[in-house]
């Protein structure tokens, strides 16, 4: 069956509670104020598109392409994107709730999440090398066997990353916040 191929589109306002969204090829579309919570995006391709203030939470994406995909002020709650097609897997996250997300064992180099909540976000053994985390708060995070090589955690906060399960060569981390890679040490850190 041929999927749709749907190019240059404003979407606004629609709900996929409402009716099912046509399944298909998206490239250049932007997709504002739109419901697809718990919606059955697998097999969907999204290429240069945007999301802005739309509600993604919970929503299949097995096989799901995002190429070079922006999403700004979405909701999107315990996401699978280990489970999306790997293939030139590209997004930038701004003012996003990734809550209880899952990047298990996924490729997202050079991803940019810029004042985003990523509270309980599991990125064991993902590869973040080279990626910014931008004022994000990261309480409950997953670091397992995760690569933050050059990655920058300068302004993020609440994280709790053990040096000796991590690659962590040049990652940069402010002085305010490396308390968050001595959790493992049990000691007290004096704050004043």
């Amino acid at each position: 069956m041929k999927q749709a191929y749907i190019s240059d589109q404003d979407f606004q306002n629609i709900s996929c509670t409402d009716q099912p969204f046509e399944k298909g090829e998206y490239e250049n579309c932007t997709f504002r104020n739109c419901n697809f919570e718990y919606a059955d995006l697998s097999g969907f391709s999204f290429t240069d598109c945007e999301f802005i203030g739309c509600n993604l939470s919970m929503a299949k994406l097995i096989k799901t392409a995002f190429r070079a995909v922006h999403f700004k002020e979405c909701k999107m709650l315990g996401l699978q994107f280990n489970e999306c097609n790997g293939f030139g897997l590209s997004f930038t996250f701004d003012e996003c709730a990734l809550n209880n997300s899952v990047f298990y064992n996924t490729s997202v180099k050079k991803t940019v999440f810029k004042n985003s909540r990523l509270i309980e976000t599991d990125f064991a053994e993902s590869d973040l090398s080279q990626s910014v985390l931008k004022n994000c708060d990261l309480s409950g995070a997953i670091f397992d066997r995760t690569n933050l090589e050059k990655a920058d955690l300068r302004t993020s906060f609440n994280y709790s990353i053990d040096p000796s399960v991590n690659r962590l060569k040049k990652a940069k981390f402010s002085l305010s916040e490396v308390h968050g890679l001595l959790d493992k040490l049990d000691i007290e850190i004096d704050r004043n």
